[in-house]
């Protein structure tokens, strides 16, 4: 941009550096979203759970398999992502 365009829209400053701090909050909280590492630590407290005896093995399936599809769609949608950047 030029002086003149800087100048002409100073105004607009607070308006773009507004849009650029939502910009950021959004990509913030998608990478958070898609973040596959809490996820994994459940499966892990899971796992634990089921050794000491807190669960039992029907409860422990069933709540794998959520884990597990929920962890293979983040990791779907995370290759999609770095496919599409």
């Amino acid at each position: 941009m030029g002086l003149i365009t800087n100048i002409l829209t100073l105004p607009l400053a607070p308006l773009r550096g507004t849009a650029w701090v939502i910009d950021q909050v959004l990509v913030t909280a998608e990478r958070e979203y898609y973040d596959p590492e809490p996820v994994r630590g459940e499966l892990a407290a899971l796992e634990k759970d089921l050794l000491s005896g807190r669960i039992g093995e029907d409860e422990f399936d069933r709540r794998e398999d959520e884990l597990l599809d929920r962890l293979e769609w983040l990791e779907a949608n995370q290759r999609r992502l770095r496919t599409n950047s």
